[in-house]
Parts: structure tokens; C-alpha cells; sequence
């Protein structure tokens, strides 16, 4: 049998972009989720962030030249995120905001998140869900979670 929602449970649900707290206000059976914080950070593609051409370098004194790839802007900002949720996460929980909480994002969000998050907040990681549900409803999130977290 999988983790269960409580009252008080958080869940984040997150991609690179965007992340909504939630807070569980009922039952695992019934699960009511509401909205606590919502973050989004803007994050242009990164052909709108990167410079028009990948610059070249000489390979020494004969004329081949190589290409060199430029940095993809869009990734750092992706990272970034990561770092800032798990910032806000450790405050939070060092704060005494949550017992319990339920991490829902993307499988590459996911394992970034779980790189950076705190020992304190990891403690209170009852489960961890491998889906993009950020642009989904809160209907919709709370019965997915539930099945999820039922057949975990």
C-alpha cells in the first residue's frame, strides 16, 4: 500500500517552469486540494535567450576551425528553478509549515529536485509522483494523485 494524503499534506506539483503548492484539506479517500503558492518563472525558448550563431575556434595553426556549442539558456533556467523550489521548500519546512509532502513533476524535474532538496525536506517526502501535471485542474490532479499514490 502506497503513501497516504492526510489533512495538512502538501503536494508539489512542478515542471521546469511552474510549480503549484497544494495543501490537502480533507482525506486520502476524498482528497480537496487548494492552492497555496503558485510560482512560475519566464523562460523564453532558448532560441529567443542564445546568441544568433555557435561561435568557432581555430584548432591550432592549420585553417580547420571547429564549432563550439553554445550554453542552452533554456536548461540553466530550468536548473535554476529546481534550486529556487528547493529553497523554498527548505525554508518552509524549517519553518514548521508542513509534515508531509508529495512531489509531483516531470521524471527529469523530478530528479533534478531530488538532487537539490534538503536533508530536513526530504525527511518529509511521503512520495514522489513521475508526471507533468501542472497545466491539469485541481479535479483532475486530485484523482490522478489518488490513483497513483493507491497503486504505488
Amino acid at each position: 500500500m502506497g503513501a497516504k494524503l492526510s489533512k495538512g499534506t502538501w503536494v508539489l506539483i512542478a515542471d521546469g517552469e511552474k510549480a503549484l503548492v497544494l495543501e490537502n484539506q480533507t482525506d486520502h479517500e476524498n482528497p480537496y486540494l487548494t492552492v497555496l503558492s503558485k510560482e512560475e518563472q519566464e523562460n523564453p525558448p532558448d532560441r529567443e535567450q542564445s546568441a544568433n550563431r555557435r561561435g568557432r575556434f581555430n584548432d591550432g595553426p592549420s585553417v580547420h576551425r571547429s564549432a563550439v556549442e553554445d550554453t542552452d539558456w533554456h536548461q540553466l533556467a530550468k536548473d535554476r528553478f529546481a534550486d529556487d523550489l528547493a529553497e523554498m521548500l527548505y525554508k518552509k519546512a524549517h519553518k514548521g509549515a508542513f509534515k508531509d509532502i508529495v512531489l509531483v513533476a516531470a521524471p527529469g524535474v523530478l530528479g533534478e529536485l531530488r538532487n537539490k532538496i534538503h536533508k530536513e525536506v526530504e525527511q518529509k517526502v511521503i512520495a514522489e509522483v513521475p508526471k507533468t501535471l501542472t497545466n491539469h485542474n485541481l479535479d483532475d490532479i486530485e484523482k490522478v494523485l489518488k490513483h497513483e499514490l493507491d497503486t504505488a
